[in-house]
């Protein structure tokens, strides 16, 4: 495994994704410890939402970015119609997905269009490009979940992770 692939899947730079998001159940996953912008879900919901964005950016669609942050967090309904372990198995075909193509050498250098906001240029950029980005902001918001879990005292998982 390359060590993009590695990065969307895999042990790189912190414990993997699935273990970051095992052992959570539906009612923990929505608790927001005092200052939080989000819960557990919400940030899981943002990465999924996201990954599925550059997803179809590979696949040649081009999903429009939302217009506000907001759009891109999870709201009541969002919440009540998905819920945790769907959302977690939703990722996780994503991130592999995703590191389906890095593995693919020869794809890599192929150019995408990825829309942005609007009144700006669409942008063109490589699958690799998008895939370190798409890695990048994973590993923000997995980190971010990691910190909740330790705010809720549930971390690390029995799968292990880093501690320090």
């Amino acid at each position: 495994m390359n060590e993009l692939e590695l990065v969307l899947v895999g042990d790189s730079y912190a414990a993997p994704p699935a273990h970051i998001l095992e052992g959570l159940d539906d009612s923990l996953v929505h608790n927001k410890p005092a200052g939080a912008p989000h819960s557990i879900y919400e940030e899981l919901w943002h990465l999924a939402f996201w990954q599925q964005l550059s997803l179809d950016w590979f696949g040649g669609i081009e999903t429009p970015v939302p217009t506000s942050a907001a759009d891109g967090f999870p709201n009541v309904l969002d919440m009540e119609r998905e819920y945790w372990p769907k959302l977690v198995e939703r990722f996780l075909l994503g991130a592999r997905q995703a590191a389906a193509l890095a593995a693919d050498e020869s794809g890599r250098d192929k150019s995408i269009r990825c829309p942005t906001l609007p009144g700006r240029p669409v942008r063109t950029m490589s699958i690799r490009d998008q895939l370190e980005s798409l890695g990048a902001h994973n590993a923000y918001h997995l980190g971010r979940i990691v910190l909740l879990r330790q705010l809720l005292g549930v971390w690390p998982p029995k799968s292990g992770g880093y501690t320090w």
